[in-house]
């Protein structure tokens, strides 16, 4: 790993160890003093922890499909699929079951109980889960619907097993049913499997959601132990384990929002990117293979002085296409100031003289990350229309408010078009594809000989 890395992981390392060590100490304390093995006979309460981890794992879910649909990881699509399955055993059997005033059943408690041993198993498998899916809309889909399927089997089979399988309300280890302290000892070891892969995924990639994924397993583990030492299932009490796996789920919205925000603009990014070197290889490639016909011609005896003009025009378009090349990298990047990218893209559009832009950006506007990428793009799209087909002297680039509302105004003093008459080129598709991507719409004014104005409105 880089030097960065080494550090970042060291020092969470050491947070990890000592958040280890004082979960630890209470747990030795908790199992030392069994007058310290405290439950609370709370049905509202209890009502209100197992709603709260539903709605959790419901967004832990959402989000971690998000992510999928962006990057397509398997690691991902096991973390929703976990996470769903974690969510609907909490909302069919602990959740409705009760809301008419009763008591969890054995069947129902038990049905909960294996829905937490199979949610937990796709979360511990999902950090040693490797490669990506190309179909993801349908493995989605697939996999939603399997385990959706999986949980009705789950509660059926509790059903049929119903007279024989018994109650789960017990206070003690002591007392506990076998199968019971064997669901929960094992679903301890998924939990420290799953901290042990996702630590091991920071430690060999760096990832800030494998860092916080692993910091939920270790609260989820130490919460199994403690229900493993208060082995009760029920509707109306509430023990430290329960308050645990609530700040788990907690620490898994914080990691997995932080993960999806990063793995949006990481795809603007890619786009862009792409975009670029589309562009590169129809502009820069294109002045490059000039040059290289020019000399050609030079060797073979063509007259210096029509040539060599020709290649030095040709040379320095190719200078001002490499120089927007990187411009646009940097700024798409997001290593640049919005407003500094787009003066120093003009300063590149005008170095030659032929054409001049006047920007004007309000100080007190608010873009949004993905909406500076896309207005660099509009704006940069819209003065390469005016250099490239409007035959114009100036333009003028306004970023700013009216009436309340944001808006992005390129316009210029070039030839104009008949809007009713001419079809809209690839640049004004391109305007309108990018303000749609951030919700916004798009409105072009243009008369012959009187000079263009692209409006772009964004979103409120």
């Amino acid at each position: 790993m880089r030097r960065t890395n080494e550090d970042t992981f060291r020092a969470w390392a050491i947070s990890q160890t000592l958040l280890v060590g004082l979960l630890g100490a209470g747990l030795a304390l908790f199992v030392s003093n069994p007058v310290l093995r405290t439950t609370w006979e709370l049905p509202e309460a209890r009502l209100v922890l197992d709603t709260l981890v539903a709605l959790a794992a419901t967004l832990v879910a959402a989000l971690a499909g998000v992510r999928f649909s962006v990057e397509g990881r398997k690691l991902d699509l096991a973390l929703c699929s976990g996470f769903t399955v974690l969510a609907l055993g909490t909302a069919c059997f602990s959740i409705l079951p009760v809301l008419g005033g009763d008591d969890v059943r054995p069947t129902e408690a038990w049905a909960r109980l294996g829905c937490r041993l199979v949610g937990w198993t796709l979360i511990a498998y999902a950090p040693w889960a490797r490669g990506r899916v190309n179909a993801r809309e349908r493995a989605m889909v697939n996999a939603l619907a399997g385990f959706a399927l999986l949980v009705l089997a789950i509660w059926l089979f509790c059903r049929w097993m119903g007279p024989t399988l018994p109650p789960l309300l017990s206070f003690t280890a002591s007392d506990a049913p076998p199968w019971l302290m064997s669901v929960l000892a094992i679903q301890a070891m998924l939990s420290l499997l799953a901290m042990v892969g996702f630590a091991y995924r920071f430690w060999q990639h760096g990832e800030d959601l494998d860092r916080w994924l692993a910091l939920a397993s270790t609260l989820a583990l130490f919460a199994e132990l403690h229900y493993v030492f208060t082995p009760l299932v029920s509707s109306d009490y509430v023990s430290e384990g329960d308050f645990l796996i609530l700040l788990s789920y907690g620490v898994l919205l914080i990691g997995v929002w932080r993960a999806i925000r990063s793995a949006e603009f990481g795809r603007a990014v890619a786009d862009e990117r792409a975009r670029l070197a589309r562009e590169i290889h129809d502009g820069l490639a294109q002045y490059l293979f000039a040059i290289s016909t020019h000399a050609s011609m030079l060797e073979g005896g063509a007259p210096p002085e029509t040539l060599i003009p020709k290649l030095k025009e040709a040379t320095l378009a190719a200078q001002r296409e490499a120089r927007f090349a990187v411009l646009a990298l940097s700024s798409a990047g997001g290593t640049a100031p919005f407003d500094a990218a787009i003066r120093r893209y003009v300063e590149f559009l005008t170095a030659d003289g032929n054409l001049a832009v006047d920007v004007e950006i309000d100080p007190g506007i608010r873009l949004a990350p993905d909406e500076q990428i896309e207005v660099f793009r509009i704006v940069q799209e819209g003065l390469g229309n005016v250099r490239k087909h409007a035959n114009a002297t100036r333009a003028e680039v306004r970023i700013g408010e009216r009436n309340g509302q944001r808006l992005v105004v390129v316009t210029d003093d070039g030839q104009g078009f008949d809007g009713k008459g001419t079809a809209a080129g690839q640049g004004l598709k391109n305007i309108r594809a990018r303000a749609a991507a951030i919700d916004g719409g798009v409105e072009v004014r243009s008369e012959m000989g009187r000079g263009t104005a692209v409006e772009v409105l964004l979103r409120a």
